[in-house]
């Protein structure tokens, strides 16, 4: 079952990007794997895949394909995906606004810290799919 998320314009144009870019089919889609880390936060990979793998279920975003394993579609149940794009960082974020704010220590220096409940994926973290030809 898809989860009741909601993914922001700006999530949608990098998604779109990234698999318009890909050099794979325009029936390609952006497969979205979302885990639990950091302090009530989400840490989250992504690639371009031809298809979708075993168990994956597709999710429509405005005609974009988004692959959700099965733990992400748990995951991102009412949860924001937005994409930011900052001086200090860019990428996708996760905002749940159901999450409880944190309040451990081990965050680090508070006044630096993200806000709880947000992560990102820097661009540098994108995995190529065995099926995807380099960019030249």
């Amino acid at each position: 079952m898809l989860p009741n998320w909601t993914v922001s314009p700006a999530a949608e144009k990098f998604i779109r990007r990234m698999v318009k870019f890909s050099g794979l089919p325009a029936s390609a889609g952006f497969r979205l794997t979302v885990t639990p880390g950091g302090c009530s936060g989400y840490n989250s990979e992504f690639t371009v895949e031809a298809e979708p793998a075993p168990g994956d279920e597709v999710a429509d975003v405005n005609g974009v394909k988004v692959f959700l394993p099965a733990e992400s579609r748990l995951l991102l149940e009412g949860v924001i995906v937005d994409f930011a794009d900052t001086p200090t960082k860019s990428g996708l974020t996760f905002v749940n606004p159901g999450a409880a704010p944190c309040a451990c220590s081990s965050s680090g220096d508070a006044a630096s810290a993200a806000p709880p409940s947000v992560s990102k994926i820097d661009i540098g973290s994108i995995k190529l799919s065995p099926t995807t030809r380099p960019l030249a």
